[in-house]
């Protein structure tokens, strides 16, 4: 099954180059909301459908396309409603494809050729709100802590105090030992005996919020609220926090961490909403969805090498974990690491390049898993 999905996060105008819902072609790039998350996905798949369709294409196995309308805020009526849908028929998926990580060239450090990463995994995450109320009064009489005190002292001890750094307690490892050959000296020697050098490696991807968010589990502070008139103290100030749980922690322990922390009897903590981090997926030579993405990837992508990886965000493709094990997050396209803050950001893009290979890959799976046996890595190229 082929997953993706129609729905965007908001984009205000402001600081784009162009018109963020215009599609606008310019040197090369296509720009708007959803170029990269995840329009071009569902663009890709549905022209790749189409030209096998008018080529006369009859597959021997069955496959589905999902398409879902609110990933963007949890799936429940999209990739749910498809889930109990197909569950409801009986159906068990062979592999499911889903947005999650790419063809990433610049982003790992140490490594200057285009890698693809494949999500095996992803993160789990627990969204609190972190509620202080105390009495109102007078600005002009202040006691010595307010609600708003309170709260950002709370909220400050959480990012003073990341949660702990889990490099090699997950399958993050996999993918350096995977990409070890890739890596500059001296890194790949060290890639290749993470064994002796794992504290080293684990305190330099500290250092980037890309790669820290690959070892550990993120704590981010997204909302805060206080306040309603500049001569009032207020009795409530409210936060939102949302974290992204590393593959070896559960929610249990991330919340016995955040009580510990905060430390506060007056900071009320309320869980909005939770879940683990996913299972696994298997990525070894036998396993028939791996290799087939990883077979098409080398073909589309010139024979990029391949490795295992943990998608830091989260996707429909969680709901599906009762009709399939073999769940993979891989979006077909090159990113590069000045694309990784357009994402979700100001002048989201995705070149024109980019969407034809994108078109290719899925155009090159949907053939390459109709058969019992994974397929032979191949060079040729399909005219579009």
């Amino acid at each position: 099954m082929i997953l993706a999905h129609l729905d965007v996060v908001p984009a205000p105008p402001e600081g784009w180059d162009v018109p963020p819902f215009s599609g606008e072609e310019r040197d090369g790039y296509i720009y708007g909301r959803g170029a990269l998350d995840n329009k071009c996905c569902v663009i890709g798949a549905l022209q790749a459908l189409d030209l096998l369709l008018k080529r006369g294409y009859k597959p021997k196995r069955s496959f589905y396309i999902g398409l879902g309308h609110d990933e963007e805020v949890s799936g429940h009526e999209g990739a749910m409603k498809v889930v109990e849908k197909l569950q409801s028929r009986g159906v068990k998926l062979l592999f499911v494809i889903d947005e999650g990580l790419a063809v990433v060239e610049g982003v790992l450090q140490g490594v200057k050729n285009p890698v693809a990463l494949i999500g095996i995994t992803e993160k789990g995450s627990i969204t609190l709100n972190l509620t202080v109320n105390q009495p109102p009064g007078h600005s002009s009489m202040p006691p010595a802590e307010t609600s708003i005190g309170i709260l950002a002292a709370a909220v400050s001890r959480l990012e003073k105090n990341p949660m702990p750094n889990m490099f090699g307690d997950g399958p993050e490892a996999l993918m350096f030992e995977h990409l070890a050959g890739e890596f500059a000296f001296p890194l790949n020697v060290m890639m290749a005996n993470l064994w002796l050098f794992s504290p080293i490696i684990s305190r330099v991807l500290e250092q980037k919020p890309s790669s820290s968010a690959i070892v550990r589990t993120t704590t981010a502070i997204t909302i805060f609220n206080a306040g309603v008139k500049e001569n009032v103290i207020p009795h409530t100030a409210r936060a939102t926090v949302n974290f992204r749980l590393h593959p070896a922690q559960t929610v249990d322990e991330v919340l016995d961490i955040v009580r510990n922390t905060i430390n506060d009897e007056r900071v009320d903590i309320s869980v909005l909403n939770s879940f683990n981090p996913l299972p696994n997926s298997p990525h070894d030579e036998s396993n028939f969805g791996y290799q087939t993405l990883q077979k098409t990837i080398h073909s589309v992508f010139s024979a990029a090498p391949v490795a295992p990886g943990i998608c830091i965000g989260n996707t429909d493709s969680r709901h599906f974990v009762n009709l399939t094990d073999s769940i993979y997050r891989f979006s077909p396209f090159k990113l590069k690491a000045e694309d990784l803050s357009r994402i979700h950001g100001l002048n989201e893009r995705i070149s024109v390049e980019g969407l034809e290979q994108l078109t290719q890959f899925y155009y090159q799976l949907i053939q390459n898993a109709d058969f019992d046996k994974v397929p032979v890595a191949h060079r040729a190229t399909h005219e579009l």
